[in-house]
Parts: C-alpha cells; sequence; structure tokens
C-alpha cells in the first residue's frame, strides 16, 4: 500500500502562483510514474503533468508553459510548481502514482483544492 499527501492548495488571484507538494510513503525511486490530475465541478479528471522514474516530463497542453512537474527523490516527493494562474486553473488537484512491483497498481492522493479567483 502506497500513501500519498498533497499540500500546497489554496486561493490565489490571477496571475499568481502555487507550489504543490506530494509526498509518498515509499521512494519514489520505485514508482514507475507519478502524476498530477485536476477535476473541476462537473467536469471529468483531467491529467495535468507526469514525471516517470527516468525523467520523462509530460504536461497537458493547456498548462505548458506556465507548470512544471519536478521530483526530489531524497524526499519522496514530488511537485508541481503552478505559475500565471488562471481562473480555469480551479480544480481539486490530485497526485497519483503508478507503481509495477510484480503487478501494476494505481494510488491517488486526497486532493487539494486550488481556488484562483480575485
Amino acid at each position: 500500500q502506497v500513501q500519498l499527501v498533497e499540500s500546497g492548495g489554496g486561493l490565489v488571484q490571477p496571475g499568481g502562483s502555487l507550489r504543490l507538494s506530494c509526498a509518498a510513503s515509499i521512494s519514489i525511486r520505485s514508482i514507475y510514474a507519478m502524476a498530477w490530475y485536476r477535476q473541476a465541478p462537473g467536469n471529468q479528471r483531467e491529467l495535468v503533468a507526469t514525471i516517470t522514474s527516468g525523467g520523462n516530463i509530460n504536461y497537458a497542453d493547456s498548462v505548458k508553459g506556465r507548470f512544471t512537474i519536478s521530483r526530489d527523490n531524497a524526499k519522496n516527493t514530488v511537485y508541481l510548481q503552478m505559475n500565471s494562474l488562471k481562473p480555469e486553473d480551479t480544480a481539486v488537484y490530485y497526485c497519483f502514482a503508478d507503481v509495477r512491483v510484480l503487478i501494476r497498481t494505481n494510488y491517488w492522493g486526497q486532493g487539494t483544492q486550488v481556488t484562483v479567483s480575485s
């Protein structure tokens, strides 16, 4: 069982920045890929950014150039730096882990609310 704990959400004005953190209960070196998803009210959960154990990174078109995903293996933590935030970025942000040890298992964090509003 892998626990993922997100933090860093909150209320920010348009154009502002936030950094989300996702702390894993195991070494993230052993996790095949980690990602951030988000879900706004009435919408489906969507992929925001992914980072693999090999360092491959991908972003949704809607956040390219504004968001940066990174990892700190020593702290078993993945980050999402969000700059130039827009009201449409408002959502609950979830951390996700794709673990492939003997079998493939997916894990989710509890989510953290990000609200972009003036």
